[in-house]
């Protein structure tokens, strides 16, 4: 099973310095990859109409997560980055392809994208994208990221999006892998049909479990190879390294390929701190 560590985005302030320094560290310490969550505005709170019910406001810092990866993967050496999520409805699809090939063509093939709809209407609002249809945008566009970084030249015509006989050039010299995330029965049905692997959040590993036992038997009802679907789980430990050892040994019987260890919200309030930390874990799991 592949071990990565989440970036604590909003512990560090947005200090670049800090990137640096994380980065290096995960991959000193011998985890797989560092996953990164994105959001391109924050927004406040107070008086909203719908309101807005995630838990960033417009005091949490974010990396746009191509930028942060991209000089990361000038620095590292083997260290692979997943988008955990990237919001897809709310950016331009080709602008997507081309940023996506160009991380994976400049890292040596260590992307691995991973998408989803999220849930701050504000943020799209601002970069001129409808909320409400958010889910069936996201399907399409999919579907035209996987034409545009394998077909010579795409001639698309789409609800949302329209090619007319273009080429993304350079391509990515293998298909970057298209993960989804999320939490509802939408989500799941929509990465059983499209996905190649998925990201589970939550604090409970026994639920995540069900909730990846329940997918892979849709995968599998689909006629999809269930050895070549991926299944990540972002823990939140509870407590010290021994606690989230439980959590990983019970994700790789389950059959997890991945996981991912986040550190914020565990009191941690330095680089130093939060490296600690993975270190602890890293020889808890002996990684290195």
């Amino acid at each position: 099973m592949h071990i990565g560590a989440v970036y604590p985005q909003i512990e560090l302030r947005g200090d670049p310095g800090a990137v640096r320094r994380l980065g290096l560290a995960v991959e000193q310490l011998g985890f797989d990859h560092l996953l990164a969550y994105d959001h391109l505005l924050g927004a406040v709170h107070a008086d909203r109409t719908p309101l807005l019910t995630g838990p960033f406001t417009e005091h949490d810092p974010f990396h746009d997560p191509f930028v942060m990866f991209a000089y990361l993967a000038a620095i590292t050496e083997r260290l692979q980055f997943a988008t955990g999520i990237l919001i897809l409805p709310q950016r331009p699809t080709v602008l997507v392809a081309r940023q996506a090939a160009d991380l994976d063509l400049l890292s040596g093939g260590r992307l691995r994208l991973g998408v989803g709809i999220g849930w701050n209407h504000v943020e799209y609002e601002a970069l001129g994208q409808q909320f409400r249809t958010r889910g069936a945008r996201q399907e399409e566009q999919i579907g035209l990221l996987r034409q545009l970084f394998t077909e010579p030249v795409v001639d698309f015509s789409g609800r949302f999006d329209r090619v007319d006989r273009a080429a993304l050039v350079p391509k990515p010299t293998h298909p970057i892998p298209i993960w989804l995330g999320g939490s509802s029965e939408a989500a799941f049905d929509r990465a059983a049909r499209l996905a190649d692997g998925f990201i589970f959040t939550g604090d409970d590993i026994a639920h995540t479990i069900d909730a990846w036992t329940r997918l892979r038997d849709r995968v599998r009802s689909l006629g999809r190879s269930v050895e070549d679907f991926g299944a990540e789980y972002v823990a939140r430990p509870q407590g010290g390294p021994d606690d989230l050892t439980a959590d990983i040994d019970a994700w790789r019987r389950a059959g997890g390929t991945h996981l991912s260890v986040v550190t914020m919200g565990l009191g941690l309030d330095s680089v130093d701190g939060h490296i600690d930390y993975l270190a602890s874990v890293a020889n808890a799991l002996s990684l290195s």
